[in-house]
């Protein structure tokens, strides 16, 4: 959504772009952070979703509680206290694509910095 929220504002002629947001670190998203198109977007560590998903979904087959996996529970509008594993959340800025994204093998740099790309990478330091 944010990317199409950036390009009805230009198509609109607004400028300077206000600080738009995004979720989920998709990888236009991180090369408009990058470009400075866009403000940030909200990063999950998926590998860290992925492995404490397969850890509650193994326990739930072995017919096992979720007690010494999930330390948090939560409520859904039809249930309360669920058993669940809070991640992170992070604001992935230029500031810390090396540090999330790119660590966590989500993207490579290759992938982010592509040839339109490349300047702001280095000019950012995305490494």
């Amino acid at each position: 959504m944010a990317g199409g929220i950036i390009t009805a504002l230009k198509a609109a002629g607004v400028s300077p772009l206000p600080p738009v947001t995004g979720q989920d670190a998709e990888l236009a998203g991180v090369q408009r952070i990058v470009s400075g198109e866009q403000f940030m977007s909200v990063y999950k560590s998926y590998p860290q979703e992925a492995d404490v998903a397969a850890q509650m979904a193994v326990a739930l087959a072995k017919g096992e509680k979720l007690d010494s996996i999930a330390k948090d529970s939560v409520d859904s509008p039809t249930t309360k206290g669920v058993p669940s594993v809070l991640v992170p959340v992070v604001s992935l800025t230029k500031d810390n694509i090396n540090d999330t994204v790119i660590k966590d093998a989500i993207y490579t740099v290759d992938e982010i910095c592509t040839a339109k790309f490349k300047s702001a990478c280095d000019k950012a330091g995305v490494k």
